[in-house]
């Protein structure tokens, strides 16, 4: 459909031209979603109280309002992820949870009640096998890459990685537990923990084969479910799922499992990636590539995932991308960057959502120079949000389970179109512009429409989604913008 109309522009000014068209038939649906939004949370130290931006870090998960969302303590801090740094000796234990206790007590609170997964993936190095003892930083907000050091537990009956995991989940479950030396250790906390997922990464961090983590896996729900009934669980978060087919093959097997271990969910990761010494014009070209192979994956694991084992839910609970200039002032990150990585995370969301995957966590809450400072969702200096994350709160404030995806046609390669019939009854339309150019289109919207339109884009930049009202049926959307239309009846 090509149109010969005035076209309203958001910069307000208004010019003729004949523009191409997005197609919509609203009475063919093609998908229907039970996909959420959600967000990712690393622990890290501008997340610990007393730190300038503590405040504006937790309301940004709170503001989300996200169900599910997710909190992995991983291995660069030790003290900030580890509850037992070292082994039982001379009548005496290490357990500490000084450090963690403020970050999963403000995690839970910025929850408010909507269920919560949490995931404390690094077991204590001292129970695997290394020739000599694995030092860690004294101070707790050093990174350290080398604190995970073997692979090979030093019990191979999983006696002592499932005890730690039954205290740790004692401790915030049941008010307190036992140590290995029989000394009661009362927390007081009695949490509302929906998901546990059992370690992370686990082909990268653990290097486990894919039998030995469903032994892990088995040996810790058992325990855990025993513990606690309701709780539900997570495996495998495989950081690279496209090489991870025998993983999520034995994982999803019923078969390969102990007879009565619940398969609640399994999860996986994608970041996308420039390479150094590529331009912004070049990465735009690259992300949206990695993101198509990436979809081909997600369609392989998937039809792995129906076969196998269809009430298993999927999450893809790390999305998000990296940035190579990650240094800070000498290679700041240019601001093209968070705009394209969220145009990216919006040009997933539709296709995800089609594939039938369950959850899909934006990834992450903060980084930093040193910590995969591309990946954040918010400024690591001012806590405010950037573009990535307000991409991701609009569309969780438009879109979730129960909306129809009905049949949609894009004119262009460089931009996609997805309509939606929402479960209150709205028909929205979510656009996005994968290029680093404005491009305009025509909608289908009758001439005198007074759509609503809320959009992300350079213009936007740390402020929240701006709203117009199109007078017309043809909109420009500007480089790597977001928008969602809104049809008025």
């Amino acid at each position: 459909m090509r149109q010969f109309v005035a076209l309203f522009l958001l910069t307000g000014f208004v010019v003729a031209a004949e523009q191409p068209g997005i197609t919509v038939d609203w009475d063919k649906t093609i998908a229907r979603s039970h996909t959420e939004l959600t967000i990712q949370v690393c622990p890290e130290p501008p997340l610990r109280r007393g730190y300038p931006i503590h405040d504006q870090l937790w309301k940004a998960l709170r503001d989300m309002q996200s169900n599910v969302a997710r909190i992995q303590f991983w291995h660069p801090y030790p003290r900030l992820g580890v509850a037992e740094l070292e082994p039982p000796h001379d009548g005496v234990t290490s357990w500490d949870f000084s450090l963690i206790d403020p970050l999963v007590l403000d995690f839970v609170a910025a929850a408010e009640g909507r269920p919560v997964m949490l995931n404390l993936s690094t077991p204590p190095q001292w129970m695997y096998r290394t020739p000599l003892p694995i030092p860690y930083p004294r101070d707790p907000d050093e990174i350290t890459w080398k604190y995970l050091q073997s692979t090979e537990l030093r019990d191979p009956s999983l006696k002592e990685i499932v005890d730690y995991y039954h205290r740790v989940a004692s401790w915030y479950l049941k008010g307190g537990f036992t140590d290995e030396l029989g000394k009661w250790h009362a927390s007081g906390h009695h949490l509302k923990i929906a998901w546990w997922e059992v370690l992370n990464e686990v082909e990268q961090e653990h290097d486990v084969t894919p039998e030995q983590y469903n032994a892990v896996y088995d040996a810790v729900v058992e325990d855990l479910h025993k513990l606690d009934p309701g709780l539900k669980f997570s495996g495998l978060a495989l950081a690279t799922p496209a090489l991870g087919a025998e993983y999520i093959q034995t994982f999803l097997n019923p078969g390969k499992h102990k007879p009565g271990i619940p398969l609640d969910m399994f999860s996986y990761h994608f970041y996308a990636a420039g390479d150094f010494d590529e331009t912004p014009e070049m990465q735009q070209r690259t992300f949206f590539h990695m993101a198509d192979k990436f979809m081909a994956t997600v369609h392989y694991v998937e039809s792995i995932h129906r076969h196998l084992s269809p009430q298993t839910r999927s999450f893809i609970n790390e999305l998000g991308s990296f940035s190579p200039e990650t240094s800070g002032a000498n290679q700041p990150i240019p601001a093209s960057y968070w705009t394209l990585s969220g145009s990216m995370f919006a040009y997933l969301y539709p296709q995800l959502v089609r594939e039938g995957v369950d959850l899909i966590g934006a990834a992450e809450l903060i980084d930093y120079p040193g910590q995969f400072a591309g990946a954040t969702l918010v400024d690591w200096v001012t806590g405010r949000p950037n573009a990535r994350y307000w991409v991701v709160k609009l569309l969780r404030d438009n879109f979730g389970p129960g909306d129809a995806l009905v049949q949609t046609g894009s004119p262009s390669q460089a931009v996609s179109a997805q309509a939606f019939v929402t479960a209150k009854g709205e028909k929205k339309l979510l656009l996005v512009n994968k290029r680093d150019r404005e491009i305009a289109l025509a909608l289908p919207l009758s001439a005198n429409s007074r759509s609503r339109l809320d959009y992300v884009d350079p213009t936007t930049g740390f402020e929240p989604p701006r709203s117009t009202v199109l007078t017309g049926n043809l909109v420009t959307l500007r480089p790597q913008g977001v928008a969602v239309v809104t049809l008025q009846p």
